[in-house]
């Protein structure tokens, strides 16, 4: 069905692999449309309830493949039809999304990472807004993202000066949730992946959603919104076994609605 990248579903998991090694899983028009696509298989489908976007070979994602960018392209319009659409996507998607950051993750690539909930690193792994090294601003969320992860001076410091930085290094910085060593890279993404289906979906959607409006909200606003998505959460099956779990001593077993 892809071309460009590999999408299977595993223990209530989805995972979406870049799947163009030769070419350190660099964006051509091809792939960025077949991530979309995936994507959207991955939210409409109930039985998934966390996603992991990975990279084949040795790097998560290189960013744009500039070879398939010709002189004339206005990368406005490219941004408005590929890249924009991609992330407003993953905003959009009531489900936790975790990127697997395997190998390099450079100017776009790191703007998909930037655009997950949670960003597990290879110890391996290092982290380039390479935008400036081709006279570019960052782009595809990143100059969204980046200052509400790490702080705007520190945001402002990787995106101008353009320094590549390790995995530990990002770690140190709130840039990425947590480092895993080589040798457990798969077995601790899987555990992760699946700690995060197993716990109330429905839950999460929203406090994805009211987390994220929270930037644009007052106090009163934010009171307001927890007390709507409180009242939904209240009602959910899940609360109702959460409480049953409590009162009965054991483990709850959250089926995501």
């Amino acid at each position: 069905m892809y071309e460009t990248v590999v999408y299977e579903v595993k223990n209530r998991v989805a995972w979406l692999t870049l799947n163009r090694p030769e070419k350190l899983n660099a964006f051509n028009e091809q792939m960025k449309i077949e991530v979309k696509e995936a994507l959207k298989e991955a939210a409409k489908n109930t039985e998934v309830r966390s996603i992991v976007i990975t990279g084949a070979g040795r790097a998560f994602c290189a960013g744009q493949d500039l070879q398939s960018v010709k002189e004339d392209t206005d990368y406005g319009d490219l941004l408005r039809k590929y890249y924009n659409p991609m992330v407003q996507q993953m905003a959009s998607i009531e489900k936790p999304i975790i990127a697997a950051i395997n190998g390099t993750a450079a100017g776009a690539g790191l703007s998909l990472a930037l655009a997950c909930d949670f960003r597990l690193a290879s110890e391996k792994s290092s982290y380039i807004e390479a935008f400036i090294h081709v006279g570019l601003v960052p782009d595809s969320g990143n100059m969204y993202y980046l200052p509400r992860i790490v702080g705007h001076a520190k945001a402002l410091e990787l995106a101008i000066l353009g320094e590549k930085i390790s995995a530990n290094e990002a770690k140190n910085v709130g840039l990425v949730t947590q480092v895993i060593s080589v040798e457990s890279w798969d077995e601790e993404v899987t555990a992760f992946a699946e700690k995060l289906a197993s716990m109330p979906t429905k839950t999460i959607g929203l406090i994805k959603r009211y987390l994220n409006q929270s930037w644009d909200s007052n106090l009163q606003e934010v009171l307001e919104k927890e007390a709507y998505a409180q009242k939904i959460a209240g009602q959910s099956s899940d609360h109702k076994e959460g409480i049953a779990a409590f009162l009965e001593k054991r483990k709850p077993l959250f089926k995501g609605n």
